[in-house]
């Protein structure tokens, strides 16, 4: 086993046959937790609960009855996700203190499969950001700012003042959870959703990161941010890792969550063998977007080919209403934003302001001291939307354009096109001093271009690593594919993740943690 290794065929057979107890790996991921405190990856550390939990685990296997692939695997939670026993803040103000008296239904699954809860990650303020540097508890830094790919490439080796300063974002706003599986501090971990904040900080971080259908996985326990669009995030070192959460544990109907499908899911495997030469791959020219780096071209270009080249029919397809879905999507994004966030009044639980002078200044003290910048505006920006004499010329009309956006889709994929092949981010990620430089709206905008459209058309889509750049930093392309086709989705993002043999990042704390026992592999995954 190692801390590198897959779920399915290594980590969880390894645990079956006792080479290693799920103490002893519970245990080592917590001292890398330790050792890498600086990624700030972790708001809280359940060391005491996930012990307990791993002994439990360990009983189990004495006794050969483990519940499932799962059992003993190391597991990490964003922040946005209620977590019985466990603080769930969301990185506010707001939330600080809070303790959840329930379990979101998808940490409840990972615990039923005998997941053991690491702790939770860092994001940014209720999930709105695109960078993981806009939480009360500090940016996440970007686990590759410290490998030897990027250092020996990007950092001036006799300015240890630069190297300090020169660290680059996870991106967001599941940067922590994004940074935790690229760190090996545990071998998944749950994000959320809601424009490409799964699929944004995988890119930045060398992991997988899966998007589902919209109603696949129950939102019950999750923080609202945009109910019609929020999705459980999943982030893994490999694909088939993905597969397995998804699989075996998340995906199917809830009874608290009217939005689930209501027929039974079957679970699935991904093939080892697989044939790409029957499928037609979409190539979208509106996601030739402005800003797009020549690297990400270059390399989407490339994977293209290697389509072509195992016999598979690659088209050139039109989404032509993408223009307008990233304004579209933030009047949409920032009205339900205004109508999730009133439930923070000071009142129920959460912050409560001192000032006793009336009610209304309560409220207003309570929301002004709780909330950031970012969280207020985009308050501001949805209840200017919501206004009475804006309403049909805002919201009413945002949301006909996201018909149309997703009927570009549809007729996409009635045309015989299988899987769409996009770039994820339009660059790899930005040194923390530069992104820093613009306001949240305007780099949200930026980074959210190629990954919100599959949200507001509810379709899977995932990001797969898929090559350094120049500077030493991962870069991953997107796949969407068609509504409830995880199976489909998963299976071609597998076969090209075994094309471009993503390397695994260097870090010279897990090294020392491994002292030899856990050598690099190839393969990242503890499936």
């Amino acid at each position: 086993a190692a801390l590198t290794d897959g779920l399915r065929s290594q980590v969880s057979a390894a645990l079956k046959e006792g080479r290693v107890s799920p103490t002893e790996l519970c245990q080592r991921c917590l001292d890398l937790i330790k050792s890498t405190k600086f990624l700030n990856a972790y708001i809280t550390v359940a060391e005491e609960t996930a012990l307990k939990q791993a002994e439990e685990s360990e009983e189990r296997y004495r006794r050969g009855q483990p519940l499932g692939i799962l059992d003993g695997i190391p597991v990490a939670v964003k922040d946005n996700f209620n977590t019985a026993g466990i603080e769930t803040t969301c990185a506010s103000n707001m939330l600080k203190g809070y303790i959840s008296p329930y379990n979101a239904t998808v940490v409840q699954k990972l615990l039923d499969q005998g997941a053991v809860l690491l702790g939770k990650t860092n994001l940014d303020e209720f999930a709105m950001g695109s960078g993981s540097t806009d939480g009360v508890f500090g940016p996440v830094r970007n686990p590759w700012s410290y490998s030897k790919q990027y250092k020996e490439k990007s950092v001036p080796k006799s300015h240890s003042g630069e190297e300090e300063s020169n660290w680059v974002i996870t991106g967001g706003s599941s940067g922590g959870s994004a940074a935790a599986v690229s760190s090996f501090t545990c071998f998944a971990a749950l994000g959320s959703d809601t424009g490409g904040s799964t699929r944004n900080p995988a890119a930045h971080c060398g992991v997988v990161g899966l998007k589902p259908t919209y109603g696949l996985i129950s939102r019950h326990g999750l923080i609202p941010l945009v109910n019609s669009m929020d999705v459980p995030g999943i982030l893994t070192r490999c694909v088939d890792d993905a597969a397995v959460l998804l699989g075996s544990s998340l995906a199917g109907h809830d009874p608290k969550d009217s939005t689930t499908i209501q027929d039974d899911f079957k679970p699935f495997e991904l093939p080892d063998l697989i044939d790409v030469s029957k499928l037609s791959i979409g190539i979208p020219k509106e996601y030739h977007a402005p800003g797009l780096s020549s690297e990400i071209l270059a390399l989407w270009s490339k994977a293209a080919d290697l389509f072509k080249d195992a016999g598979a029919k690659v088209v050139e397809v039109s989404l032509p209403h993408t223009c307008y879905s990233i304004v579209c999507y933030h009047v949409l994004c920032t009205a339900e934003v205004a109508s999730n966030m009133a439930r923070f009044d000071g009142l129920e639980y959460g912050h409560r302001s001192d000032m006793k002078d009336s009610t209304e200044s309560m409220y207003a003290a309570t929301r002004r001291e709780g909330f950031n910048d970012v969280v207020r505006g985009r308050i501001l920006s949805g209840n200017y939307f919501l206004l009475k004499q804006n309403y049909e010329k805002y919201f009413v009309k945002a949301q006909k354009v996201r018909r149309l956006i997703a009927n570009d889709f549809v007729k996409v994929f009635r045309s015989g096109v299988d899987i769409l092949l996009t770039p994820t981010t339009l660059s790899d990620a930005a040194p923390y001093t530069e992104f820093i430089q613009e306001d949240n709206r305007t780099r949200s905008a930026q980074d959210d271009i190629l990954t919100q459209a599959a949200n507001m058309a509810g379709l899977p889509a995932i990001n797969v690593p898929t090559a350094l750049s120049e500077r030493g930093l991962p870069v991953g392309l997107q796949f969407i594919g068609r509504s409830f086709q995880e199976k489909q989705l998963l299976t071609v993002a597998k076969w090209f993740e075994k094309q471009v043999q993503f390397p695994v990042i260097q870090l010279e704390e897990v090294e020392r943690h491994n002292s030899g026992v856990f050598q690099h592999q190839k393969s990242a995954s503890f499936s």
